[in-house]
């Protein structure tokens, strides 16, 4: 029997009786009924116990009724149902403040009718809610069966056990992830430092309380954990069996076919803590456990950041649609960059965050950083037309770094090439931060500068005929764009290098320099540099 006093008033006859005293015990748990017919009953009272008496035992003493109480309150008593009118008419007002003061419910039972009705109308209440409970516990288990037979509704599999068990419910994943959720408790509450035994049982949070149950694969291997919210005080043994019939076949499906799902939910989990530290400066430390708990080798030495994005030039489609499909696409794009051949040479982690890509490659050599490889194979990714149909994919590459500590220094640069490149029309679809290191340290410098010194180095070419003029000055963009690299220059300009050699020698007569020296080539990436942000300047 798990009933409580205020349960048990609202069962006839005992809708006829009155709660006297102790009102505030009215939830206390009836296990089992008991008659009472002498004062040292309370030694083998049980805890859970509702005794009936006719108060024959403290007719004499009012204080010996007191002290009776507090023994039966100390002994776990459910209440007291006094049947008044043979040996006293009322209760001494010092009985009923002590009733009060334990919160000990004290039922006055009308003089009509006799103990067995009471005790059979208890009996009954409990075997007709009982057979109630297994009947609706049946009926759960065999849609628990039917669906456990199922493989055709993954997606909403959570919605489907929550919906049979018919209590709020919670399913946490094998790192405290919240994976599903129909509670009242909040985040916190739920992803509480749990003991995670695998023994079912309650926890708690504060005034709340949730029976867990462990979701565990045949191998042991526990994949998470079941907590149940139900309204009951007591849960019967059938229920428990019933949640850890649910946790078995959770378990079972999120072992063989929504391991993606778990592992998914680590990876957003993951993303979301690399992107609050990338972009809101939260604690490293923070994104660094989470790579530990997830067995990754993210900076095991010199590694390099990448930000791949894909672009379209069809923009018909709706905001909602370019969102949706850039997700797509972006996913495709790391799904070809893992799996591709070349791919094996670097180890690679890759993040989609928001509207791009952002990986981090760690060099499989013990020294160094393999930074032509890395160049090279992103140079393949991006001019590879199989991986996605009418897209343009571009990857803008951080310097190499050393330490975790740089991580957010590294995205930066990225996000800064990639904002300099759009900028200035860049037509690369690889660019390294050390590319346009320049435009980034002189972009803030005044339009008018600009437009002065570049006149002021250039003005003995502007000088000459405008034919001329213009093709020294692209033959001279062109030599500084390669570094200095005549046959590279030429290749561009498609002439042979000897006349690229002739060109220079003529430009270096004219203009007063010496491409041998490092300052006169500076000063030029400066002046090819400023004519680029005045082209694309209002």
């Amino acid at each position: 029997m798990h009933l409580t006093i205020r349960e048990a008033l609202t069962i006839y006859p005992l809708t006829e009786a009155k709660l006297v005293a102790g009102k505030k015990g009215e939830s206390r748990i009836v296990k089992s009924v008991n008659m009472m017919d002498a004062p040292d009953i309370a030694n083998w009272t049980q805890s859970g116990e509702m005794l009936f008496t006719t108060a024959f035992a403290m007719k004499d003493s009012p204080e010996e009724t007191v002290h009776l109480l507090r023994k039966l309150n100390e002994r776990g008593a459910a209440g007291l149902g006094i049947k008044l009118g043979r040996f006293r008419t009322e209760l001494p007002q010092i009985v009923m403040e002590e009733a009060d003061r334990l919160h000990f419910p004290i039922i006055e039972i009308p003089f009509q009718y006799t103990f067995s009705d009471q005790m059979n109308a208890l009996f009954n209440a409990e075997y007709r809610r009982n057979t109630q409970l297994l009947q609706n516990v049946l009926v759960k288990q065999k849609k628990l069966m039917q669906f456990s037979l199922k493989q055709d509704d993954m997606e909403a599999m959570f919605q489907l056990i929550s919906g049979i068990i018919g209590y709020p419910m919670a399913i946490l994943g094998a790192k405290g992830q919240i994976l599903f959720h129909t509670s009242n408790w909040t985040n916190e509450q739920l992803q509480m430092d749990w003991t995670w035994k695998h023994k079912a049982g309650w926890v708690h949070s504060g005034k709340d309380r949730a029976y867990r149950v462990s979701l565990i694969q045949q191998d042991d291997e526990q994949l998470g954990s079941l907590l149940v919210m139900p309204d009951a005080v007591l849960l019967a043994n059938v229920e428990e069996g019933l949640f850890q019939q649910a946790a078995d076949i959770l378990a079972f499906h999120m072992g063989f076919t929504f391991r993606s799902h778990v592992e998914a939910s680590a990876q957003r989990d993951l993303q979301n803590n690399l992107l609050r530290y990338l972009e809101k400066g939260a604690p490293l430390e923070e994104f660094l456990e989470l790579v530990q708990i997830q067995g990754l080798h993210l900076f095991t030495g010199a590694y390099q950041c990448v930000i791949g994005k894909v672009k379209r030039s069809n923009h018909s489609a709706s905001l909602e649609e370019q969102s949706t499909n850039k997700l797509s696409e972006l996913k495709q794009l790391k799904q070809y960059m893992e799996t591709h051949p070349k791919a094996t040479n670097l180890k690679a982690n890759h993040f989609v965050l928001k509207d791009q890509l952002f990986s981090i490659y760690t060099a499989n050599q013990s020294e160094g950083f393999p930074e032509e490889d890395l160049s090279q194979l992103l140079a393949k990714y991006a001019g590879d037309s199989v991986c996605l149909e009418e897209a343009e994919v571009g990857f803008f590459v951080s310097p190499v770094k050393s330490k975790p500590i740089f991580l957010r220094e590294a995205y930066m640069e990225c996000v800064e090439t990639h904002r300099l490149s759009s900028r200035l029309e860049l037509p690369d679809r690889v660019l390294h931060f050390e590319t346009i290191e320049f435009a980034h340290l002189f972009q803030n410098v005044s339009s008018n500068v600009m437009e002065d010194y570049c006149t002021k180095i250039l003005r003995p070419l502007l000088e000459k005929d405008a034919e001329y003029s213009q093709e020294m000055i692209r033959t001279l963009e062109v030599f500084i764009r390669n570094d200095g690299q005549v046959s590279e220059a030429a290749k561009q300009l498609f002439i042979h290098r000897n006349t690229v050699t002739y060109r220079l020698e003529k430009i270096s007569d004219l203009l007063q320099v010496d491409f041998k020296k490092v300052n006169d080539l500076l000063k030029f990436k400066a002046v090819f540099l400023f004519r680029q942000f005045l082209h694309v300047r209002p």
